[in-house]
């Protein structure tokens, strides 16, 4: 391997069988029974392979390389492989097909309170990690009091794991994982277990290890994280490895996998639906000043957001709530009949809601809708991502040679000029 590679993945592949149902007898001599009366039937199911339907890669044909002192981001929808992509590289399960090269000392924090043994104490805890990733004692003894302090549980260091809560071993098992001057950081989507105030210090840790020449494999489906943080990034899905680029670039990628087009998206069968027993989403559509669905409109055109409804059950009061995000994963816009002071109620029946977004607010850019509905504080009815997709041109754009794009979220109604005034 190369000096400048610290990892190197060729081929990967993950495959595993999913359970078979069968009727089992709920005793031993149950099941001696079972196997006696029909041995033929017992010697088939051992003998006989899996089926396709019983086979699931949860990985395949995943390659990639990443450099020392990179950052990498892996984004992806639940189920599509990372978390499984990284216990391979953490040497926690072993690949079915192709080979992972790592170099250098690894140190991962996968999920809460992984590496800690319960029933140790959090002090016990550092040495024991420190030891199993290789380190003497004396450099984990040197480290000590920065994971202490790092992590916040003076306190608590000589309390057995198994009684800490899981933001504490997230805390705990990051400090570890991040101090004990591993080549190599790998980091899955835990973070989001601690406060805001940790996961800044995380991700602050992150770039100083980056800083110092060692590798970081990030997984979050926090956007902003991945694009601020993020040298390199990887999409994920269904097993394969989609995409590798720029943060940015994979983040739009990303953002834009289930966004529609035309500026309408209908939900046509009741299982497909999002929804709860309550109220079920029927369809949403971007409409222009026309009336018309649209996915592009001039800045200084009104957006008016029309979210249709199924009201299964009598509804005293319903929040509707529609998020606007824009390419890097940050929401900029919270819109919400709740906020402002307008909850409806509704009765049985198909109801259709709008929300109309006034013009030049925005500044120009691509913004991606999310759209949750609920019974405040009580019961959420649906929260669904990446529902349509909307650009906002300059209005200069139409009329004049100017062709560039206005920086920032605001528009230029946002604020008004007074007239100046002669001072002297």
């Amino acid at each position: 391997m190369p000096s400048d590679i610290a990892i190197r993945v060729e081929n990967l592949g993950k495959r595993y069988v999913i359970g078979r149902e069968t009727r089992r007898a709920a005793t031993l001599a149950g099941r001696v029974r079972q196997t006696l009366a029909s041995p033929f039937s017992w010697l088939s199911s051992q003998l006989r392979g899996p089926s396709e339907e019983e086979i699931l890669w949860a990985l395949q044909d995943v390659s990639f390389e990443v450099k020392r002192g990179e950052v990498l981001g892996v984004i992806g929808r639940n189920g599509a492989g990372k978390s499984t992509l990284l216990k391979i590289l953490s040497r926690i399960t072993e690949p079915t097909t192709g080979n992972a090269e790592m170099h250098g000392r690894i140190g991962a924090l996968l999920e809460v309170g992984t590496g800690m043994h319960p029933e140790l104490t959090g002090r016990e805890n550092i040495y024991l990690n420190g030891t199993i990733i290789g380190m003497r004692e004396a450099e984990i003894a040197g480290k000590f009091d920065e994971i202490v302090d790092f992590s916040g549980i003076e306190r608590f260091l000589d309390t057995p794991v198994k009684r800490y809560s899981s933001g504490m071993r997230v805390r705990l098992g990051f400090a570890i994982a991040a101090h004990l001057e591993p080549e190599i950081l790998i980091v899955d989507e835990v973070l989001a277990v601690g406060d805001a105030e940790f996961q800044q210090k995380c991700l602050g840790k992150m770039k100083d290890v980056a800083g110092h020449g060692r590798t970081v494999l990030f997984v979050s489906h926090n956007m902003g994280a991945i694009n601020s943080l993020c040298s390199k990034c990887i999409l994920v899905e269904a097993g394969h490895l989609r995409a590798s680029g720029s943060p940015a670039e994979i983040v739009a990628q990303y953002i834009r996998a289930d966004t529609n087009a035309v500026g309408f998206r209908k939900w046509e069968d009741d299982e497909s639906a999002p929804g709860s027993d309550d109220v079920r989403l029927l369809s949403v559509a971007c409409m222009n000043e026309e009336g018309v669905p649209s996915s592009t409109f001039g800045q200084m055109e009104s957006i008016s957001i029309v979210v249709g409804i199924e009201v299964l059950r009598d509804q005293e009061e319903v929040a509707v709530a529609i998020q606007l995000v824009d390419s890097v994963g940050t929401i900029i816009g919270h819109l919400s009949n709740d906020l402002g002071n307008c909850s409806m109620s509704f009765a049985e029946g198909v109801h259709r809601i709008t929300c109309r977004i006034l013009p030049g607010i925005l500044s120009t850019g691509t913004y991606t809708l999310a759209l949750s509905c609920a019974y405040p504080m009580r019961k959420v009815h649906f929260d669904v991502n990446s529902v349509l997709q909307i650009s906002l041109e300059s209005y200069d754009l139409r009329r004049t040679k100017y062709k560039q794009r206005v920086p920032g979220y605001l528009g230029p109604k946002c604020c008004e000029w007074p007239d100046s005034e002669i001072l002297e």
